[in-house]
């Protein structure tokens, strides 16, 4: 499955101001991103940010509102029906044939691009190697559990041996091995060359899987980079966490420390845990009281807010 990407060009998507709008509503804001070659580049949001409309911009299949987009460098405008022979999708909801074997998905899908069937039946064996569904070839679509039809959308979107791969929630749903189990694969890839855009809400999926990412809230981006440059640049402390009460609020405020307060549970953002968390067990017993290292959700939520989106 290793791709030839000499022809790649070194930024595989460049946008610059890129605008989305419907009607009245700009769903994505002037946004300016790129994409390398062999990168694992995540956009991260909450619900109705503009990662979706990004993506569908990004798939040639939502034209534009304004600004400059490339793929391959190439213009979607233009180019669109020669990008998408050169993309592969795995979208968020489980869109395979339920009247087909696991195999024969795979190979019907191939058609779309022309394969012949020769070489679509090899390709699909080997891809249902690599995804470890070779003994559910023959298997129809409902007898295959959430983690298996994962697989399986990941294997079809390679069936055209793509250069770009997006990905919309691709672990969405999935049991906590299932998901170790699609992140080793996409490693995998990742590690063959394969260039990979995905879309998550799961923030310790973005941080173990994104060379770089992005985190965009009202169709804005507001900040780009590494996961751990962006804890650095925004957490860069340990984190205690204790109960929020009124009498823990009123020591902190006392003693000028800074904090936020999520649902029930105080966070106070410090280079000394230890410390801090000793005098807040002897100050108050019997709360709850534990130190952690920041992380990419701490930046994430201070950032666009604990408030559920719908």
């Amino acid at each position: 499955m290793n791709m030839s990407d000499s022809s790649l060009p070194n930024q595989v998507i460049e946008a610059t101001g890129l605008i989305k709008r419907y009607r009245e509503l700009t769903a994505v804001n002037g946004i300016t991103f790129s994409v390398r070659k062999g990168e694992l580049f995540g956009f991260l949001g909450p619900n109705g940010a503009g990662k979706t409309t990004t993506m569908k911009m990004v798939q040639c299949v939502s034209p534009r509102s304004g600004g400059k987009l490339k793929i391959f460098g190439e213009d979607p405008e233009f180019s669109g029906r020669k990008i998408r022979k050169r993309i592969g999708v795995v979208p968020q909801e489980t869109n395979l044939d339920p009247d087909l074997s696991v195999f024969d998905n795979l190979v019907m899908y191939a058609r779309f691009f022309d394969i012949p069937k020769s070489d679509a039946e090899k390709r699909a064996l080997s891809l249902l190697e690599f995804f470890e569904l070779e003994a559910k070839m023959d298997t129809i679509i409902e007898k295959l559990s959430g983690g298996m039809k994962r697989r399986l959308l990941l294997a079809r979107s390679l069936m055209n041996n793509p250069d770009l791969l997006i990905l919309d929630e691709p672990t969405i749903g999935l049991d906590p091995q299932a998901r170790h189990h699609i992140w080793e694969k996409l490693l995998k890839l990742r590690a063959e060359g394969h260039t990979i855009v995905l879309t998550t809400h799961y923030l310790d999926e973005a941080a173990r899987l994104c060379d770089r990412l992005v985190i965009m809230d009202h169709g804005n981006i507001l900040v780009e980079g590494s996961p751990d440059e962006l804890v650095r640049a925004y957490i860069g402390m340990d984190i205690v966490e204790t109960d929020n009460t009124d009498e823990v609020s009123r020591y902190l405020n006392l003693m000028n420390i800074s904090f936020e307060i999520g649902g029930e549970t105080i966070q106070i953002r410090t280079d000394k845990p230890r410390e801090l968390a000793n005098i807040l067990m002897e100050k108050f017993q019997g709360i709850r009281v534990i130190t952690r290292p920041g992380s990419l959700e701490d930046v994430f939520l201070m950032l666009t807010g604990r408030r559920i989106r719908e």
